[in-house]
């Protein structure tokens, strides 16, 4: 195959959603391990906006230009040397360490592949990587079982979205923290919607079939820990976020999520829920690869009922 260009998302400063721009760039070669992979759908996430603005610069400095993008689906275009587990024509979800996946293509390790299912949706497919895999290790992280009820904050989010449906697989009462336009999608996947404002450690414990909260999860941030350990009297062990670090350091809250868990057995256990019907991703919106700004100014004012999707 011939060097030939494609397309990429790059940025080369720390800035706004107007630093993204969609370039003509070198199509990569894969190296020995590696796949090269035709991108059809790359989802977008809060993370990768906080990352470009440079507020995470400590833990995730850039390297510019940057790329963009973790999640991915496509299909197989060329092997690296030494890799078997998968064939050209193959379609496949995966994922990327390197921000790379909002392209037209990508090369990865052939052990961040799964096979995808012929019943998962090339959208639900290319965003499923990083909000599943934090919810897999967010929910794994405070050992949910049936009896226990958890409080889900920003559960009609990316994130929160696939967290709910895990929780009630692992048999927990879930009440699912959000705006009253998600109360029907929530009541739907056997949550109780709580929705956000005043006397919400009241409201919680109202909804709460023993009048306790067990566990949360903090998928927005913004005192919900502080809430959970002062008000609500959970376990620190059994409270973690994903958005407050300051309260991970203040109370000694977990922090679990996508790192715990970004591993292609993950991905695949995930996609074969969905393709049993057993899990849904919601799809908020679908964007061309050029459209990237567009994607994320939705993205950034945080209403987003499940994920964002640029497809190539």
């Amino acid at each position: 195959m011939t060097n030939d260009m494609s397309k990429a998302v790059q940025f080369d400063s720390y800035g706004g959603i107007d630093v993204l721009e969609v370039r003509d760039v070198p199509r990569p070669i894969p190296a020995a391990g590696e796949v090269l992979v035709q991108v059809r759908a790359a989802g977008i996430n809060i993370s990768e906006a906080v990352i470009r603005t440079g507020a995470l610069h400590d833990l995730f400095p850039g390297t510019f230009p940057s790329g963009q993008g973790s999640d991915l689906a496509g299909v197989v275009a060329e092997l690296g040397s030494g890799v078997t587990v998968v064939a050209v024509g193959d379609e496949v979800i995966g994922f990327s360490m390197r921000r790379s996946s909002q392209a037209e293509y990508v090369t990865v390790p052939a052990n961040q592949l799964t096979p995808k299912p012929p019943e998962v949706p090339w959208e639900v497919a290319g965003s499923l990587f990083v909000a599943g895999a934090t919810a897999y290790g967010a929910v794994r992280a405070v050992h949910l079982a049936p009896g226990d009820t958890v409080a889900i904050a920003n559960a009609a989010g990316g994130v929160g979205s696939i967290a709910v449906q895990l929780a009630r697989r692992a048999g927990a009462t879930v009440l699912g923290i959000a705006g009253p336009s998600n109360d029907a999608w929530l009541a739907d996947h056997g949550a109780v919607p709580v929705n956000y404002g005043d006397d919400m450690p009241a409201r919680l414990r109202a909804a709460a079939p023993s009048g306790h909260i067990n566990a949360l999860l903090d998928f927005f941030g913004g005192g919900y820990v502080a809430m959970a350990v002062e008000e609500l009297n959970v376990p620190r062990d059994r409270v973690d976020t994903i958005a407050d670090f300051d309260a991970v350091d203040r109370f000694g809250v977990q922090s679990a999520g996508g790192a715990e868990a970004a591993t292609a057995a993950v991905v695949a256990e995930l996609a074969d829920l969905i393709a049993r019907g057993e899990l849904e991703v919601p799809i908020a919106g679908v964007f061309a690869l050029d459209d990237v700004r567009d994607a994320f100014r939705e993205l950034e004012q945080r209403h987003t009922h499940g994920k964002l999707v640029l497809e190539p």
